[in-house]
């Protein structure tokens, strides 16, 4: 799929040395209202299994497959801008691979290990994951924003493999900050992490998640979305989420490799 949309050379050249840019208060009021207010509706609704379609985790609660659950996500996953920032990493030829939600808690000490998505290293091809942080929330320096080390997706690299402890601070890590409705594209083999929420409120970001064609989703949307949700999707959303792609049905249906750091 290919929509045409600008992007200014200055978001080009951050996403090319830096490895993610910043659309800043991109969502607009009422999307931004409508994912939060869903966001929450599920969480009262799942409980204890919300996200057991992905994989639970420690000092944070998440929500997975979230295509199936409101017509506010499949809406979002085609945002222009945010597209065309994907395919500006990846090529024109992408997908989605997952989208899910995830509000760290409150008070927490531990973040995430620094990691890339799918434990991810670029190929004879180059890149091939690419993910979206939407901040539901603003971004604070004390409220567990994304750490990431700048230009480290050039590097053809793992942290696991290179780093004593991918827990520990890095020397050139930054952090994701900025204002709820804001959405940083992110090349996905940047080495970055989740940090520990040490305010006293809850921060939530949905995380829509991208991958090449040729590679495996990290949720088989096929095997995810109910049947009637799969019938009253439009012809762009059916190719974005690769539902009539046979070369999909055979990467996707059995992926070994989930998740970067959870194991």
């Amino acid at each position: 799929m290919i929509l045409t949309c600008s992007m200014t050379r200055e978001q080009q050249r951050q996403l090319d040395e830096q490895g993610f840019v910043v659309l800043e208060s991109y969502m607009g009021d009422e999307l931004l209202d409508g994912l939060r207010r869903r966001i929450a509706e599920l969480f009262e609704e799942e409980g204890e299994r919300a996200g057991s379609e992905f994989r639970l985790e420690e000092h944070a609660r998440r929500l997975a497959n979230l295509v199936d659950k409101g017509e506010v996500f499949r809406r979002a996953i085609l945002l222009p801008d945010v597209i065309a920032c994907v395919q500006h990493v990846l090529g024109p030829e992408i997908k989605l691979s997952s989208l899910n939600a995830r509000s760290v808690d409150p008070e927490s000490a531990v973040g995430q290990p620094l990691h890339v998505d799918m434990g991810a290293v670029p190929d004879e091809k180059g890149y091939w994951v690419c993910n979206t942080v939407w901040m539901l929330d603003d971004f604070t320096p004390d409220n567990g924003p994304t750490r990431m080390i700048p230009g480290s997706h050039t590097w053809r690299a793992r942290p696991q493999d290179v780093l004593a402890d991918p827990l520990a601070p890095h020397p050139e890590e930054v952090l994701l900050l900025g204002a709820a409705g804001s959405i940083a594209v992110m090349n996905a083999h940047l080495w970055h992490a989740g940090t520990a929420n040490r305010s006293a409120a809850p921060r939530l970001a949905m995380h829509a998640f991208y991958c090449r064609r040729d590679k495996p989703q990290q949720q088989y949307q096929k095997q995810l979305l109910r049947p009637d949700v799969q019938a009253a999707l439009t012809p762009e959303l059916r190719d974005l989420l690769a539902l009539d792609d046979p070369l999909n049905d055979r990467l996707s249906a059995d992926v070994a490799v989930r998740s970067g750091f959870m194991k």
